[in-house]
Protein backbone atom coordinates (compact mmCIF):
# COMPACT_ATOMS: atom_id res chain seq x y z
CA UNK A 1 0.00 0.00 0.00
CA UNK A 2 1.04 3.54 -0.47
CA UNK A 3 -0.32 6.18 1.86
CA UNK A 4 0.29 9.98 0.42
CA UNK A 5 -0.52 12.52 3.47
CA UNK A 6 -1.35 16.18 1.85
CA UNK A 7 0.18 18.72 4.42
CA UNK A 8 1.15 22.50 4.80
CA UNK A 9 3.32 21.09 8.07
CA UNK A 10 4.88 18.00 7.62
CA UNK A 11 7.56 18.37 10.38
CA UNK A 12 3.96 17.21 12.11
CA UNK A 13 4.07 14.03 10.31
CA UNK A 14 7.42 13.03 9.56
CA UNK A 15 8.23 12.34 13.96
CA UNK A 16 5.14 9.91 13.93
CA UNK A 17 6.62 7.84 10.68
CA UNK A 18 10.05 7.65 12.50
CA UNK A 19 8.76 5.25 15.44
CA UNK A 20 7.48 2.16 16.31
CA UNK A 21 5.18 0.19 14.17
CA UNK A 22 4.89 2.45 11.58
CA UNK A 23 8.76 2.57 10.80
CA UNK A 24 9.67 -0.94 11.20
CA UNK A 25 6.38 -1.39 8.63
CA UNK A 26 7.97 1.00 6.27
CA UNK A 27 11.08 -0.46 6.59
CA UNK A 28 10.12 -3.59 5.79
CA UNK A 29 8.32 -2.83 2.60
CA UNK A 30 5.46 -3.46 3.75
CA UNK A 31 3.53 0.63 2.93
CA UNK A 32 5.27 3.82 1.59
CA UNK A 33 4.57 6.65 2.98
CA UNK A 34 4.56 10.38 1.51
CA UNK A 35 4.45 13.67 2.94
CA UNK A 36 3.62 16.06 0.79
CA UNK A 37 3.45 19.91 1.33
CA UNK A 38 0.96 21.06 -0.83
CA UNK A 39 1.75 24.66 -0.77
CA UNK A 40 4.70 23.55 -3.21
CA UNK A 41 1.84 23.50 -5.72
CA UNK A 42 0.22 27.26 -5.07
CA UNK A 43 0.52 29.09 -8.68
CA UNK A 44 0.88 32.29 -6.68
CA UNK A 45 4.11 34.05 -6.47
CA UNK A 46 4.14 34.13 -2.46
CA UNK A 47 3.17 30.51 -2.51
CA UNK A 48 -0.36 31.68 -0.55
CA UNK A 49 -2.59 28.72 0.21
CA UNK A 50 -5.25 30.74 1.79
CA UNK A 51 -7.18 33.63 1.25
CA UNK A 52 -10.39 35.43 3.04
CA UNK A 53 -13.63 33.91 1.98
CA UNK A 54 -16.09 35.19 -0.24
CA UNK A 55 -19.22 36.93 1.55
CA UNK A 56 -17.37 37.50 4.47
CA UNK A 57 -16.63 35.67 7.61
CA UNK A 58 -14.10 34.65 10.04
CA UNK A 59 -10.66 32.87 9.48
CA UNK A 60 -9.23 31.65 6.20
CA UNK A 61 -9.95 29.14 3.77
CA UNK A 62 -7.94 27.30 1.63
CA UNK A 63 -7.51 27.83 -1.56
CA UNK A 64 -8.75 25.11 -4.39
CA UNK A 65 -5.54 25.61 -6.76
CA UNK A 66 -2.45 23.93 -4.73
CA UNK A 67 -5.04 21.01 -3.87
CA UNK A 68 -5.96 20.54 -7.10
CA UNK A 69 -2.83 21.09 -8.62
CA UNK A 70 -1.13 18.57 -5.93
CA UNK A 71 -3.59 15.64 -6.75
CA UNK A 72 -3.08 16.37 -10.63
CA UNK A 73 0.58 15.33 -9.75
CA UNK A 74 -0.06 12.40 -7.52
CA UNK A 75 -3.11 10.76 -7.78
CA UNK A 76 -3.77 7.65 -10.13
CA UNK A 77 -6.73 5.63 -11.47
CA UNK A 78 -5.94 3.27 -8.00
CA UNK A 79 -6.40 6.63 -5.81
CA UNK A 80 -8.83 6.79 -3.02
CA UNK A 81 -8.82 10.56 -1.84
CA UNK A 82 -9.69 11.65 1.66
CA UNK A 83 -10.29 14.50 2.89
CA UNK A 84 -10.26 15.30 6.42
CA UNK A 85 -12.64 17.37 8.55
CA UNK A 86 -15.29 17.39 11.46
CA UNK A 87 -18.12 16.96 9.01
CA UNK A 88 -16.99 13.84 7.65
CA UNK A 89 -18.42 10.57 9.08
CA UNK A 90 -17.19 9.33 12.26
CA UNK A 91 -14.14 7.38 11.93
CA UNK A 92 -14.19 3.59 13.44
CA UNK A 93 -12.68 0.13 12.92
CA UNK A 94 -15.03 -1.00 10.48
CA UNK A 95 -13.95 1.51 8.52
CA UNK A 96 -10.21 1.63 9.43
CA UNK A 97 -10.59 -2.40 7.76
CA UNK A 98 -12.18 -0.87 4.87
CA UNK A 99 -9.81 0.99 3.78
CA UNK A 100 -6.62 -2.11 3.65
CA UNK A 101 -8.44 -2.69 0.70
CA UNK A 102 -7.31 0.34 -1.28
CA UNK A 103 -3.65 0.29 -3.10
CA UNK A 104 -2.92 4.20 -2.71
CA UNK A 105 -4.76 6.68 0.01
CA UNK A 106 -4.67 9.97 -0.04
CA UNK A 107 -5.11 12.02 3.08
CA UNK A 108 -5.37 15.65 2.75
CA UNK A 109 -5.21 17.59 5.80
CA UNK A 110 -7.13 21.28 6.19
CA UNK A 111 -5.78 24.20 8.15
CA UNK A 112 -7.23 27.51 9.36
CA UNK A 113 -10.66 28.15 9.11
CA UNK A 114 -11.88 25.40 6.71
CA UNK A 115 -11.68 24.45 2.70
CA UNK A 116 -13.05 25.76 -0.25
CA UNK A 117 -16.39 23.89 -1.11
CA UNK A 118 -14.80 23.02 -4.53
CA UNK A 119 -12.11 21.19 -3.08
CA UNK A 120 -14.91 18.31 -2.06
CA UNK A 121 -15.38 17.62 -5.69
CA UNK A 122 -11.77 15.65 -6.07
CA UNK A 123 -12.24 13.85 -2.97
CA UNK A 124 -13.78 10.02 -2.63
CA UNK A 125 -14.74 10.60 0.96
CA UNK A 126 -14.78 13.02 3.65
CA UNK A 127 -14.13 11.34 7.01
CA UNK A 128 -13.87 13.11 10.91
CA UNK A 129 -12.16 10.98 14.00
CA UNK A 130 -14.95 12.64 16.02
CA UNK A 131 -17.23 15.68 17.10
CA UNK A 132 -14.50 18.19 17.96
CA UNK A 133 -12.41 20.57 16.20
CA UNK A 134 -9.10 20.46 15.97
CA UNK A 135 -6.37 23.13 14.69
CA UNK A 136 -5.78 21.13 11.44
CA UNK A 137 -5.81 17.65 9.79
CA UNK A 138 -2.55 16.50 11.03
CA UNK A 139 -3.66 14.55 14.09
CA UNK A 140 -6.49 12.46 12.40
CA UNK A 141 -4.56 11.72 9.55
CA UNK A 142 -1.74 10.35 12.17
CA UNK A 143 -4.12 8.27 13.45
CA UNK A 144 -5.54 6.67 10.37
CA UNK A 145 -2.68 6.16 8.77
CA UNK A 146 -1.96 4.18 12.58
CA UNK A 147 -5.08 2.49 12.29
CA UNK A 148 -5.04 1.16 8.77
CA UNK A 149 -1.47 0.35 8.59
CA UNK A 150 -1.40 -2.10 11.82
CA UNK A 151 -3.88 -3.66 10.00
CA UNK A 152 -1.84 -5.11 6.75
CA UNK A 153 -0.38 -8.05 6.47
CA UNK A 154 3.05 -9.03 8.13
CA UNK A 155 2.56 -5.86 10.13
CA UNK A 156 0.82 -7.06 13.59
CA UNK A 157 1.01 -10.96 14.45
CA UNK A 158 -2.52 -11.71 13.34
CA UNK A 159 -3.63 -13.19 16.59
CA UNK A 160 -3.49 -9.99 18.49
CA UNK A 161 -5.82 -8.67 16.10
CA UNK A 162 -8.33 -11.35 16.17
CA UNK A 163 -10.02 -10.01 20.04
CA UNK A 164 -8.69 -6.89 20.23
CA UNK A 165 -10.95 -4.13 20.39
CA UNK A 166 -14.31 -3.48 18.01
CA UNK A 167 -13.41 -6.51 16.39
CA UNK A 168 -17.32 -7.80 16.25
CA UNK A 169 -18.33 -4.48 18.06
CA UNK A 170 -16.90 -5.74 21.36
CA UNK A 171 -13.95 -4.27 23.56
CA UNK A 172 -11.16 -6.60 24.50
CA UNK A 173 -10.97 -8.63 27.49
CA UNK A 174 -8.96 -7.04 30.55
CA UNK A 175 -5.71 -8.46 30.68
CA UNK A 176 -2.94 -8.80 33.41
CA UNK A 177 0.53 -10.16 33.39
CA UNK A 178 3.19 -10.95 36.51
CA UNK A 179 2.97 -9.97 39.41
CA UNK A 180 0.16 -12.86 40.03
CA UNK A 181 -1.04 -10.80 43.40
CA UNK A 182 -0.04 -7.04 43.67
CA UNK A 183 -0.89 -4.66 47.04
CA UNK A 184 -3.66 -7.13 47.45
CA UNK A 185 -4.73 -6.89 43.69
CA UNK A 186 -4.99 -10.28 42.39
CA UNK A 187 -5.18 -11.95 39.18
CA UNK A 188 -8.58 -13.86 38.20
CA UNK A 189 -7.71 -17.24 39.15
CA UNK A 190 -9.59 -18.55 35.93
CA UNK A 191 -6.41 -17.30 33.78
CA UNK A 192 -3.86 -19.09 35.94
CA UNK A 193 -5.98 -22.66 35.79
CA UNK A 194 -4.01 -23.83 32.65
CA UNK A 195 -7.48 -24.69 31.40
CA UNK A 196 -7.42 -22.99 28.00
CA UNK A 197 -11.04 -23.58 26.82
CA UNK A 198 -12.39 -21.95 30.06
CA UNK A 199 -9.99 -19.22 30.08
CA UNK A 200 -11.33 -18.83 26.45
CA UNK A 201 -15.17 -18.73 27.84
CA UNK A 202 -14.03 -15.90 30.59
CA UNK A 203 -12.35 -13.70 27.72
CA UNK A 204 -15.61 -14.04 25.77
CA UNK A 205 -18.40 -13.17 28.50
CA UNK A 206 -15.60 -10.53 29.86
CA UNK A 207 -15.72 -8.76 26.58
CA UNK A 208 -19.30 -9.03 26.15
CA UNK A 209 -19.67 -7.57 29.76
CA UNK A 210 -17.14 -4.91 29.47
CA UNK A 211 -18.86 -3.98 26.53
CA UNK A 212 -22.43 -3.54 27.74
CA UNK A 213 -21.00 -1.78 30.60
CA UNK A 214 -18.79 0.97 28.78
CA UNK A 215 -20.44 1.05 25.21
CA UNK A 216 -23.50 -0.64 25.50
CA UNK A 217 -24.06 1.95 21.80
CA UNK A 218 -22.10 -0.93 20.75
CA UNK A 219 -24.11 -3.68 21.46
CA UNK A 220 -27.04 -1.92 20.30
CA UNK A 221 -25.17 -1.84 17.09
CA UNK A 222 -24.51 -6.17 17.52
CA UNK A 223 -27.67 -6.51 17.69
CA UNK A 224 -29.23 -4.85 14.66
Amino acid sequence: MQIDIMTLFPSIIDGFLSESIIKRAIDKGLVKINVINFRDYSPLNNKQVDDTPYGGGAGMLLRCEPIFECLDAIASDDSHIILLSPEGITYNQSKARNLTKYKHLILICGHYEGFDERIKTRVDEVISIGDFVLTGGEIPASAIVDSVVRLLPGVINEESLDSESFTDNLLDYPQYTKPAEYRGLKVPDILISGNHQKIAEYRENERIEKTKKLRPDLMRDKDE
